[in-house]
């Protein structure tokens, strides 16, 4: 089928906003913000933000499209569970999962619940790409030296892959023949091992790696400990001091790389040393990856809002090099990844998977 005449509706919710894109093919023909008020969004629960969103995206479409049909639907993938890489037929099981919330509660989860929503309006599929679970890792990377606790793949995979994709092409080569170190620099930092096509070791933000914009990342195991039996302590506090309120945010008042990076440029010292010690994380991270790879990389990508930032990017480079070519690909082009991942279904270059629910606990 010829991707040119398709019409598709990309759905990316956010905290407080829910970006949307109609898309001919890969060509973009609309695109908008919708910002909700923080009345609409004051609940915590994604279900009950739900009708208030959706309401939102149908007159969005009521104004970009007025009366025309839709091929395809696809939003962003929520926090479900292990998932393989590509794109997923979004489901009502699936949706119901996320609503639900077992894994947390994020405005992502809402991507599946709208895009079904507006598909069954339009009589036709919906789907997810790539969600932050795609959980591709090899054996030797799952256990830790605690018996029955393993490491979880959990990244930023939609842009990770997206960018991949995108180098494989420049460079005329095929993905599946790529060896990759991709690193994720944004408001939270992720990293992923590609190999044959497949992210078989990651650097999980939730629990390890590299502090970012409000992220703590890897926190020394008995520091965590000792935030956690602090007279007073409660679990909420302690996430969102880890995941929210750490990294440039608890050193330097700010979650803005920008911001940080001119002050360092400005001469403030505890800037300076915080963006060296974000970088050198990040690059430390980036060896790891190699290890994953058994040394073999055919080059290092650097993505996301903070691959804008020469500040940030020019110590990572400069420590990483020796590694393999390293190759900037900055920002996150978040629509057109999930634009892209649904042509590849219905063009017919990629089979749809299915998502199958984990075990309880998982």
């Amino acid at each position: 089928m010829s991707q040119a005449g398709l019409l598709i509706l990309v759905v990316n919710p956010g905290a407080g906003s829910t970006k949307l894109g109609l898309f001919r093919g890969a060509s973009l023909l609309a695109e908008e913000v919708l910002r909700h008020s923080p009345e609409a969004i004051a609940s915590p629960r994604m279900a009950d933000q739900l009708p208030m969103r959706l309401s939102a995206v149908r007159e969005f479409l009521a104004r970009a499209a007025p009366g025309a049909r839709l091929d395809a639907v696809v939003g962003r993938g929520g926090l479900l569970g292990p998932v393989p890489a590509g794109t997923l037929r979004a489901t009502p099981e699936m949706a119901d999962e996320l609503l639900r919330g077992p894994r947390g509660e994020h405005a992502s989860n809402l991507g599946v619940p709208i895009a079904l929503a507006v598909a069954a309006d339009h009589g036709c599929p919906a789907f997810t790409v790539d969600p932050v679970s795609v959980d591709e890792l090899v054996p030797e990377a799952r256990p830790t030296g605690l018996a029955g606790v393993e490491r979880h793949s959990f990244a930023h995979a939609l842009n990770i892959r997206a960018v991949a994709r995108r180098h494989a092409r420049e460079t005329g080569r095929a993905l599946e023949e790529l060896r990759l170190v991709v690193a994720h620099l944004g408001t939270g930092v992720s990293l992923a091992a590609l190999r044959e096509g497949r992210m078989v070791d990651v650097v999980n933000p939730q629990d390890e790696g590299p502090f970012a914009g409000d992220r703590a990342g890897g926190v020394p195991v008995t520091a965590v400990v000792d935030l956690c039996f602090a007279p007073g302590a409660e679990r909420g506090a302690v996430r969102r001091r880890l995941f929210g309120d750490g990294g440039l945010w608890a050193l330097l008042g700010t979650r803005d790389a920008r911001e940080a990076v001119a002050r360092a440029a400005a001469g403030d010292a505890a800037a300076v040393l915080a963006v060296e010690a974000m970088a050198y994380q990040v690059a430390k991270s980036i060896g790891a990856m190699a290890v994953a790879l058994d040394g073999r990389v055919d080059a290092v990508i650097l993505t996301g809002g903070m691959a804008w930032q020469e500040g940030v990017v020019g110590p990572i480079r400069r420590r990483v090099e020796w590694i393999a070519p390293v190759a900037l690909l900055p920002g996150e082009d978040e629509l057109a990844a999930l634009a892209e991942g649904v042509l590849r279904v219905l063009t017919g270059e990629e089979a749809a998977r299915d998502y199958a629910p984990p075990p309880s606990g998982r």
